[in-house]
């Protein structure tokens, strides 16, 4: 009998729900497998509590390769028999296009290619030139008001319009963000731990959301990834070889594997209520469950003074201006 450890939960940012703190990515990830194995995967997600998927329609400026990723995970979702209350969907809106595309198409068609009515929150994506944030926040407003999802989070804003954001919410009455997804791993720490965004996890107005912690499979050691990899927010890609080689040495030094002991990093953020991951086999889910235990076997402090040699992105912005 495989015993599945129940992974904990934390809120995502205030009023938000609770979470699990390990969440399945599907950025070129479920169509990367198997679909039994995809079947297999959702369901040992959900008996380990950690049934969040995020889950975009990739369709639009830089991400538009219309892969089937999504229509995948809805399909495996619904193959793994998960009632709708027992998983969480979070999805992205693409502001590339905005205002000319807006928020209400870009959801009909991500809702019905994943197979539901509606979303439980969203990621607004990162975005060119000047944002008009009043607007955006009247159209996400909209949308809740309208049932199609209920808390928002942004995904890489710069900090000036996300203070905006949240001013103009308080002051007009209008739907807050409360997470922010970012880069954030062992290498990549300036933005979620500048004198930006720090404070705004401090005082609990969000809540960290962490992606692509290992670059595509780059900082474990895949160093020509077949698939696509996020944007190389300070041109500091080519020093990942290196530093893939100083991970697997300490992970060997501390009884754990390099994923491991990446993920446990970024859970030892106070900041961190969940963690993206873009698990494609049952073997590297189980891999990641093991971060759980690393942590707790090293506690926080320790965990962050053995990844400090390691963080490369010192010298971006820290304001997301990069």
């Amino acid at each position: 009998m495989i015993v599945v450890p129940i992974v904990a939960r934390k809120p995502l940012g205030p009023g938000g729900p609770e979470v699990p703190v390990l969440a399945l990515g599907s950025w070129n990830t479920w169509d990367r497998m198997d679909f039994s194995d995809a079947v297999a995967l959702v369901t040992r997600a959900a008996e380990s509590g950690c049934a969040f998927f995020d889950i975009a329609h990739y369709d639009m400026g830089p991400h538009a390769e219309n892969s089937r990723t999504d229509l995948i995970a809805g399909r495996a979702i619904r193959a793994a028999g998960l009632a709708r209350q027992d998983w969480f969907y979070c999805g992205k809106l693409w502001l590339w296009d905005y205002p000319a595309t807006g928020f209400a198409g870009q959801l009909r068609t991500a809702l019905r290619r994943v197979g539901t009515e509606y979303a439980d929150a969203v990621v607004l994506g990162d975005y060119l030139g000047e944002l008009p944030v009043r607007r955006v926040l009247e159209d996400v407003t909209e949308q809740i008001e309208a049932g199609r999802f209920t808390h928002w989070g942004v995904n890489n804003w710069r900090y000036r319009d996300l203070r905006t954001a949240l001013d103009l919410a308080r002051e007009h009455g209008l739907v807050p963000p409360v997470f922010a997804q970012l880069k954030y791993g062992p290498v990549r720490r300036a933005l979620a731990e500048g004198r930006y965004y720090a404070p705004l996890f401090a005082s609990g107005e969000l809540a960290l959301q962490a992606s692509d912690v290992f670059e595509g499979g780059m900082l474990l050691g895949n160093l020509r990834p077949a698939r696509k990899i996020g944007a190389d927010i300070g041109g500091i890609r080519y020093r990942i070889a290196a530093t893939a080689d100083r991970l697997r040495t300490l992970a060997g030094e501390l009884d754990c594997s390099p994923a491991q002991l990446a993920i446990a990093f970024c859970l030892a953020n106070p900041a961190t209520a969940n963690v993206l991951l873009g698990m494609s086999s049952m073997a590297q889910f189980t891999d990641n469950l093991g971060a759980l235990a690393l942590l707790d076997r090293l506690g926080a402090q320790r965990l962050r003074r053995y990844a400090e040699p390691l963080w490369l992105d010192r010298h971006i912005a820290s304001d997301g201006t990069w």
